[in-house]
């Protein structure tokens, strides 16, 4: 019986499900309109087990091909294990069948049980992400072979990184005629599974959380238990000292009985008192595991410290008991509800059942029994595995044999791809006490390899800081380390202190070439740190070149040449599309996975840096391409920001602010990520509002980019906050950010970043009267800008001389430029960037009173309608309204209103509150709260980006049909 139920005694009249019929009618819909995936999620004992299972017995489900898979509380390298014991359950069903895909060969090692039903298993392959590939589209291409079929896998919160990785690639390939159900815990924090549903088809992905019972549904799971009603006062305190969790509301009620002399129900709420909460589990399994003789107890114990499920055979070999008397012992544990059968094997009810029992063993006992199974497993009895006699050596206290076994798991799961695991076991060996020093370095340096791919940074840095500092090291492992170390640094997203330690690095890494090559590819890199000038960027990428020479590697060979395409492109020189297009036709990047997505994504973000918007998305599709068919999912937090950049560039706005909202923040993976993606979310609040949010996310960025030393995010986000800044009428704030973005340009020596810098300083000092500032400035930037190929700095080039004509009423000139501008953001693609060349331009015709102005501005209307930059919308319509331009509404091609973007409510609320009415009046009116009024007129005012009740009029009056 497991603890999640609410009870699993078919004749029991508990075994009714209560509540839970919305969240079953969830998963019904589910099952009834595949392909689908479902997660039930809630915290432990709260009834996810038996939810799936009223599913699975349930008229519409009963009677398909249901496979089901639990996972193992303990974590080993070994990938998939959990959905290849659910394959051991197809049994002959394959037999006979013709045709099947030669790639389910690739389990046929796997699982064995099914092995002689598959097609023979394909050559194996060198690249390990390659042949994990295969096995997932294996896997995928069994169960779309199986299906119609409901997938069971529960207690996902214990599964590794590599089978969230699988979810993830399933979610995104789901067979047609598959249903996915998943069930975890929520009090183990944040698991990636989330990002594997947001990887499935559009409404194909549910999730379905579970929550404590109320107050009258704890006194109906009462009743059915106790077989009358409980008195509401007895009915209140079972569900005070509960918490509602159906299975404790079991356990106190069942262990009350079980206490009575007459078995009634409790007369009075103090009766239960004595079963505290939160310890009343603890208290109801060891009550129960007390009603064991001493032998059974004792075997029960030892069952506890090997795990979830017993092994017969390994249990007998630890207690050095006979078959027959463990299974005496089990018998009897599973007859007081501690353990039930499943699978042909006795299992714990659950893992809180076995961590009970296990922590009511003890410490001495424990240390025993662990080093018992271990030599056991050692011996041949069971399944041994490196994790497993890690896991076990460790908790015996055996440190020496812990941190071999640890090293070899680590090993294990560097092989299979899971850098993650790896890293783990090694920080845990790391942190094991006694360990020599030669072996604390050996282990260190393994650390800081596998860390860096398995996202470890936060755990690793302090140790090989440590380490650092304390031990005397050669100049080989001091450099290798610094360099690790740097480069955990750099992920954590501090840009300057990583430089700086792989700057100290190089001098240690003289004699060894190919680790040379590869630090100083690090430093070419330049969108990071503001105090290196490109020049040196440069130099260091000429010296990673002879190093790399110098080491005849040809995959640091390759990583220097991926460095210098991305320098040379994020300085707008044109011989760098040669030099990608020639890697990326290469073998070398072809049967390396893991650089070919790094490259790709690292070229997209320099492509939309200068503004070659089609040669981003060119590279973010190849990237995310083999990121999925490699699984290398761990990039995908990457992959998303630069597909959201793009999108941001190509106009494609409908609900990007959502998906740029969730990304980043704490929970951010990589720090730089973080930073970029507060960066896109507060350009989109910019232009879409409201504005104090955009400053406040600007300000965050500038003062972590400052004190990081990210010089990208913060010559943008200088310039964004002065762009800003000119909205709002506040020149003066908008020239002090726009100068201090262009002297970073001016340090790190890239006008092709001073693209936005420029436009913005030329346009806040000429709007000050300021022109020889601005002059001299456009001259500087052109002669940076000398042959370069860059659309965004040329539009930019354009605008900022056309800014100049116009001051210096040169309108002919003025207007031609900017034209220009406009037609090389069109062509460019970048249609947020177009809209406001159209507006510049239809703002200076419109001053000269051309009527083409106002279809520029119709134009750049109808460009941020299709975005819904309600900020930007009602800015222009303030200009067309000022210069008399009629405004086309609804207009065709884009949103049919600028009014949708209000609610009925809103939109009634705020009709009255511009008409006069106030809040009070139009409470009585609607009969809404005085607060509630208060709220949407905020809101409208905060979605039209106006200040006042008059300027909410005109819009309201703009935007009317």
């Amino acid at each position: 019986m497991s603890l999640e139920s609410q009870s699993s005694h078919a004749d029991d009249p508990a075994d009714t499900l209560i509540g839970r019929r919305e969240e079953l009618a969830v998963l019904q819909a589910t099952i009834a309109a595949p392909p689908s995936l479902a997660l039930v999620e809630g915290e432990a004992g709260i009834g996810k087990s038996r939810l799936v299972r009223e599913l699975l017995a349930a008229p519409p489900v009963a009677g398909r091909r249901t496979l089901v898979g639990q996972c193992e509380q303990l974590q080993e390298p070994l990938p998939l294990s959990q959905l290849l014991d659910a394959f051991r359950q197809v049994g002959s069903t394959l037999a006979g069948v013709e045709a099947l895909n030669p790639v389910l060969g690739a389990l046929a090692p796997l699982v064995p049980e099914i092995a002689a039903q598959l097609p023979p298993p394909p050559p194996a392959l060198a690249d390990q992400g390659a042949e994990r590939h295969r096995v997932f589209r294996a896997a995928v291409a069994l169960l779309d072979e199986l299906s119609p079929l409901v997938l069971v896998l529960e207690d996902v919160h214990w599964a590794d990184t590599v089978t969230f990785d699988f979810l993830a690639f399933l979610a995104a390939h789901l067979p047609p005629h598959l249903t996915v159900i998943l069930t975890a815990r929520t009090e183990t924090g944040r698991l990636p599974i989330r990002e594997a549903l947001a990887r499935a088809p559009s409404g194909a992905a549910r999730i379905v959380g579970l929550s404590p019972l109320n107050r009258p549904e704890v006194a109906q799971l009462a009743g059915r238990i106790l077989h009358a009603d409980p008195s509401p006062e007895v009915a209140d305190r079972l569900y005070e000292r509960t918490g509602g969790i159906p299975f404790v509301v079991e356990e106190v009620l069942r262990t009350f009985m079980e206490g009575s002399a007459t078995r009634a129900i409790p007369a009075r709420p103090e009766a239960l008192d004595d079963l505290a909460v939160p310890v009343v589990l603890r208290d109801v399994v060891v009550q129960r595991l007390l009603t064991l003789d001493d032998d059974a107890r004792e075997i029960l114990n030892a069952a506890a410290v090997l795990g979830l499920v017993t092994d017969d055979r390994l249990l007998a070999k630890v207690t050095e008991r006979g078959a027959g008397e463990i299974a005496r012992s089990l018998a009897s544990a599973q007859a007081v509800g501690l353990l039930h059968e499943e699978g042909g094997h006795s299992c714990f009810r659950h893992a809180l059942a076995q961590q009970v029992v296990y922590e009511s063993v003890p410490a001495a006992e424990r240390r025993w029994l662990h080093l018992r199974t271990a030599r056991a497993l050692e011996s041949g009895v069971g399944t041994s595995t490196a994790a497993k006699l890690a896991h076990h050596y460790r908790l015996a206290g055996r440190h020496r044999e812990f941190v071999v076994h640890a090293e070899a798991a680590a090993e294990t799961a560097l092989a299979h791809g899971n850098d993650a695991t790896a890293a783990r076991f090694l920080l845990e060996a790391l942190g094991a006490e006694g360990v020599p020093q030669t072996d604390r370095v050996r282990l260190a340096l393994k650390l800081g390899r596998a860390a860096v791919d398995g996202l470890a940074h936060a755990e690793a840095l302090p140790i090989v800081d440590r380490l650092l500092v304390t031990e005397q090291l050669s100049a080989a492992v001091r450099g290798e380390l610094r360099f690790a170390h740097g480069r955990l640094l750099r992920q954590s997203g501090d840009a300057r202190a990583g430089y700086v330690e792989i700057e100290n690095a190089i001098e240690d890494l003289a004699d060894e070439p190919a680790l040379l090559g590869r630090a100083l590819a690090v430093l070419a890199a330049p969108e990071t740190i503001t105090d290196r000038h490109m020049r040196e960027h440069v130099a260091r990428c000429d010296e990673a070149t002879a190093a790399a020479l110098r080491s005849g590697d040809r995959s640091v060979d390759v990583a220097v040449r991926i460095t210098r395409a991305g320098l040379m492109l994020e300085q707008g020189r044109p011989e760098s599309w040669p030099l990608i297009d020639d890697l990326l036709g290469g073998d070398e990047l072809r049967t390396s996975s893991r650089e070919r997505v790094r490259a790709c994504l690292n070229w997209a973000q320099a492509a939309l840096h200068v503004g070659r918007l089609d040669r981003a998305e060119a590279l973010l599709a190849e990237g995310r391409r083999v990121a999925e068919q490699a699984d290398y999912l761990r990039l995908a937090e990457v992959v998303d920001l630069v597909a959201a950049a793009v999108d941001r560039a190509a106009g494609r706005w409908d609900g990007l602010i959502d998906r740029v909202r969730r990304m980043g923040g704490a929970d951010a993976t990589f720090g730089a990520a973080s930073l970029d993606s507060r960066l896109l979310h507060g350009s989109l609040l910019a232009a879409i509002g409201p504005a104090e949010e955009a400053a406040a996310r600007f300000s965050e960025v500038i003062a972590v980019a400052e004190q990081v030393g990210a010089v990208w995010p913060l010559i943008a986000a200088r310039t964004a906050m002065a762009r800003l800044l000119l909205t709002m009428d506040d020149a003066g704030g908008a020239t002090d950010h726009a100068r201090a973005a262009v002297a970073d340009v001016r340090a790190k020596g890239n006008w092709v970043w001073g693209a936005a810098p420029v436009v913005c300083l030329v346009e806040a000092v000429t709007a000050r009267g300021q022109g020889s500032e601005a002059a001299e400035l456009v001259d500087e930037f052109a002669a940076g800008l000398d042959g370069t190929d860059a659309p965004r700095a040329q539009a930019a080039l354009l605008t900022a001389r056309g800014a100049l004509a116009s001051a210096h009423d040169r309108a002919d000139e003025a207007e031609a430029l900017l034209g220009s501008a406009r037609r090389v953001l069109m062509d460019a693609g970048l249609r947020y960037d177009e809209a406001q060349a159209a507006e510049r331009l239809g703002r200076l015709r419109c001053e000269r009173g051309e009527v083409r102005g106002g279809l520029d501005l119709e134009a750049a209307l109808r460009l941020y309608g299709t975005m819904a930059a309600s900020r930007d919308i009602a800015r222009i319509c303030r200009s067309m309204r000022q210069f008399g331009v009629p405004i086309p509404y609804p207009w065709r091609g884009g949103r049919r209103s600028l009014g949708q973007t209000l609610s009925p409510k809103e939109h009634r609320v705020a009709a009255l509150a511009v008409a006069g009415k106030t809040n009070q009046e139009i409470a009585n009116e609607l009969f809404l709260s005085r607060r509630t009024v208060e709220s949407h007129v905020s809101s409208a005012l905060r979605k039209f980006g106006c200040g006042s009740r008059k300027d909410l009029a005109a819009m309201l009056l703009d935007v009317a049909e």
